[in-house]
């Protein structure tokens, strides 16, 4: 692997030579822009609007545009005195824990190589730290012209680090989330953490590229003179009308599809919740009816009781 930049480690009072490595790399296709006509290249030229010519490359340098228009020059020369400590290193300031790392700041990774035989030590002393802390460090640096943040991190026996975003280069999640009151019932997360230990855990290393090796697959064939494959018509979606329904029926595909019996618990529908809770207008009736029934009985029994009863005579 081709080294994109070099310097040291600062680590305290601890310098550590050490080359900078991409550690990914892209396997995206790439499309050339042609004259839909007759499948021409399509180039830019660069033009300077002041001489109205085509400049080359060798006479292109940087300049900074102020609000007003003018132009300022920035030589790489003036890059390459900037008063900042990092402009060759990658000075550390700070060991933390790694949840601590917002994952929107992370950007490109980088893997740290040792430069030569003295930096070996060294290298392996902060990697080994690294790993008993289980810590991440910290550290500022400059490349392509600007001072970044990044993150030091062990993977295997190497350091590799992340390129991080500026806390306030990563927006706040404002007017995101949904703005109505929504409320959650514990049978519907019950049934969505069944979906999620259904569908269980994935080796990263088993998920591809499809959208790629569709694309691969059209090139080929238009290349051999064929018709490209047709794509397949994805399944209907439809609405989802009922949350639990979409639940319930997710889980169960995800069971039939890990050869597992699809036995999943539905949830009382509201209606039929209405009709257990809601009284019968026939037994409301009855009930009023043998209240007024008892009652009339109880008032018969008082006025015979009276009827009946001896007077008593003076003495």
């Amino acid at each position: 692997m081709r080294s994109i930049w070099n310097g040291a480690i600062s680590f305290g009072l601890v310098s550590i030579p050490i080359k900078l490595v991409n550690a990914t790399e892209s396997h995206s296709i790439s499309f050339r822009q042609v004259h839909a006509e007759d499948n021409g290249r399509i180039r830019y030229r660069k033009f300077c609007e002041l001489e109205d010519r085509e400049v080359t490359q060798s006479e292109i340098g940087k300049g900074y545009e102020d609000a007003d228009g003018t132009i300022v020059p920035i030589t790489d020369e003036d890059l390459s005195h900037l008063p900042i400590p990092t402009a060759r290193t990658i000075e550390i300031v700070a060991f933390v824990p790694a949840d601590r790392i917002d994952p929107l700041q992370m950007e490109s990774a980088y893997y740290l190589a040792a430069s030569g035989a003295p930096a070996a030590k060294p290298y392996t002393l902060l990697r080994e730290a690294l790993k008993r802390s289980n810590k991440v460090a910290i550290a500022k640096y400059a490349l392509r012209g600007r001072e970044r943040l990044g993150m030091l991190r062990v993977v295997g026996d190497a350091i590799a680090m992340h390129g991080l975003l500026w806390p306030d280069e990563v927006r706040a999640p404002e007017g995101v989330a949904p703005d109505v009151d929504v409320t959650v019932r514990d049978k519907e997360l019950d049934l969505a953490d069944a979906l999620m230990d259904t569908l269980g855990e994935v080796d990263l290393k088993d998920l591809h590229d499809e959208y790629r090796e569709a694309l691969e697959e059209v090139i080929a064939a238009k290349a051999a003179g064929e018709t490209p494959p047709e794509v397949p018509s994805p399944a209907p979606g439809g609405k989802v009308l009922d949350l639990m329904a979409a639940l319930e029926k997710s889980v169960r595909a995800a069971k039939e599809s890990r050869g597992e019996e699809a036995e999943v618990t539905p949830l009382p529908s509201k209606k039929a919740t209405a009709k257990k809770t809601a009284p019968s207008k026939r037994t409301t009736a009855k009930k009023t009816a043998s209240k007024a029934a008892t009652s009339k009985k109880t008032t018969a029994k008082k006025t015979t009781a009276k009827k009946t009863a001896p007077r008593k005579r003076p003495a």
